[in-house]
Order: structure tokens, then C-alpha cells, then sequence
């Protein structure tokens, strides 16, 4: 099937592109086109404008800023992999982009248009989540008027395909808490064989004392939830304690308790399957990232 009509656009700025959404609800913005293409030639998605950002080269940055790593909208799951930047600041997230899809995938495919896009089974809204990451978005006007403002992933996902972006506004880019010397991070998850998307995806953030005692920890899942989710109950469990085989496997088997009753089930794995299987993918992400077990 071939899409349905549409206008045109390739803006050269970011104030541009948003006026260009700002004039007509009806628009669309075009990153990598990996996420929108389908729709359009599925034709789910009928936008009466095409605004093509791909030509704005300040969104496809990457850099570090003190204890900040800063992606542009832009930089492509290929280019996020491969980053010296990324993988000195925040390897986890460069391992989660080198798993995204297949080569042709990861060459076109932006960060920005993957979570913008919000599936609840794509990888990098769940290692955001964990990572406690920012999300940057542009609109019009001052911070009063929805101008440029931050949010927080928690904030930023709000259901499967839904997040606070509006119509008018633009993701610019992702700011990224550079993990420091006695953390430690993970993203381990049960992928579909066709796709390589997640079944059950867990990520991991875990700050340790000189020992292996754990002072604070960041777990979210997703995959078989609409949006990532934390799991404070998994987070209270390790915090304070010697992070053995044996407590990690019971405070992994306590996700459950966070994952609420919105269990996502297709033919492929049920939601009985999908909720068992949280705990055995977070139990993989934390004996590796402690340095228990390896993949």
C-alpha cells in the first residue's frame, strides 16, 4: 500500500520546523523515518504535512557536558553505539542501541524517533527510564507558553505511542546522567526472534559502596507494559544490602508487585507468560551487572 497525499517540508532549523507544526495540526515530523514510513504506507498515519527534520545538523550532536552526556534527537541508533562518547559515559545505552532491529535499522533509525514513537516494546525508553534521563522539547513561545522545557522520562512516556510531546513541539534531544565510578548498569531482555523487539525488557542502574553493598538503585521494565515502569519494590529490596545471588533473586521476584494489571498478551506470549518472565529478565540484568553471571 502506498501512502496517502501529503505536503513536503525540510526545514534548516529547529524554530522553522516548528512553526511549520505550530501552523498545521495535521503534521508530522520525519527523523529517520523508520517509525513513521510504515504508518504512512500502512496509511495508520495521514499527516497533510511531512516535516523533515533530518537536514537540522545541531540535533545530531553528541557530547559530554561535566556530568552530563548529551544526545541530539538526531544521532542514530549506529551512531550512539558506536560513540567513544557513549561508551565512556553511559556504555548500557550503547549496548541497548547496538540491539535495536538490524544494520538498516540502526543506520536510519534516530533516538529521537524511537522514543518519540513510544512502543512499548522498543529498548531505549526502558534504559532511559532506569538512567533517570531528560527529555529535551522545543516549542513555541517562552517556558509559560510550552516553549523549551525538560521532562523527565517518567513524565515524558505516557502510554503505548503516547507521550507529552504536543503537536507544535519538537524532542531535541536526550540528557543522560554520565554513570560514575561505583555505579553500575545492565539492560537484559527477552526479544522476540523476528523483530529483536522486547518480549520483557529490564534495565538496571546500581550504585555500590566500596564492598558490594548497594546505597541506591534505578530498576524499570517494559515490554509487557504500555509504557516503562520503575519498580520501587525491587529498588527498596536491594538498597542496604549485600547484593548476593540469593537477595536479588528474592527482590527481583517482588517486581510483580509494580507492574499493576495492564499486562500487554498477543499470540506470541500471554501476559501471564510475559509478567513471569520480568523477574528472571531482571535477575539476568542484576547478577551481570554485580558481576554475578554473565550473558
Amino acid at each position: 500500500m502506498f501512502a496517502s497525499n501529503f505536503d513536503y517540508h525540510k526545514p534548516g532549523s529547529i524554530s522553522d520546523a516548528v512553526q511549520l507544526l505550530s501552523a498545521n495540526n495535521e503534521a508530522k515530523v520525519l527523523a529517520g523515518g523508520q517509525s513513521l514510513i510504515p504508518l504512512l504506507k500502512l496509511r495508520l498515519a495521514r499527516p497533510s504535512l511531512v516535516v523533515d527534520i533530518g537536514g537540522i545538523e545541531e540535533l545530531k550532536r553528541i557530547s559530554v557536558d561535566g556530568d552530563t552526556l548529551r544526545i541530539g534527537s538526531l544521532a542514530t541508533h549506529a551512531q550512539i553505539a558506536s560513540s567513544s562518547h557513549v561508551l565512556e559515559a553511559c556504555e548500557i545505552l550503547a549496548e541497548a542501541a547496538g540491539g535495536v532491529g538490524d544494520p538498516a535499522v540502526r543506520n536510519r533509525g534516530t533516538i529521537g524517533g524511537n522514543v518519540s514513537h513510544a512502543d512499548p516494546a522498543s529498548d531505549l525508553p526502558t534504559v532511559l527510564t532506569a538512567l533517570n534521563a531528560d527529555f529535551n522539547v522545543q516549542g513555541q513561545g517562552g517556558l509559560v507558553s510550552r516553549g523549551s522545557r525538560s521532562v523527565p522520562a517518567s513524565e515524558f512516556f505516557i502510554g503505548a505511542f503516547t507521550t507529552s510531546l504536543a503537536e507544535n513541539e519538537i524532542l531535541t534531544g536526550v540528557d543522560v546522567p554520565v554513570l560514575q565510578q561505583n555505579q553500575v548498569a545492565e539492560y537484559a531482555k527477552m526479544s522476540h526472534p523476528a523483530t529483536h523487539f522486547a518480549v520483557v525488557g529490564a534495565a538496571v542502574v546500581v550504585t555500590l559502596d566500596p564492598g558490594t553493598v548497594c546505597t541506591a538503585a534505578s530498576v524499570a521494565v517494559g515490554g509487557l507494559v504500555p509504557k516503562p515502569v520503575r519498580a520501587p519494590s525491587v529498588e527498596n529490596a536491594l538498597v542496604g544490602q549485600q547484593l548476593t545471588q540469593k537477595l536479588i533473586a528474592a527482590a527481583a521476584d517482588s517486581v510483580v508487585d509494580d507492574l499493576g494489571m495492564d499486562i500487554i498478551g498477543d499470540i506470541y506470549a500471554s501476559a501471564d507468560y510475559r509478567r513471569s518472565m520480568a523477574a528472571i529478565e531482571l535477575k539476568h540484568a542484576l547478577f551481570h551487572a554485580v558481576g554475578l553471571a554473565h550473558h
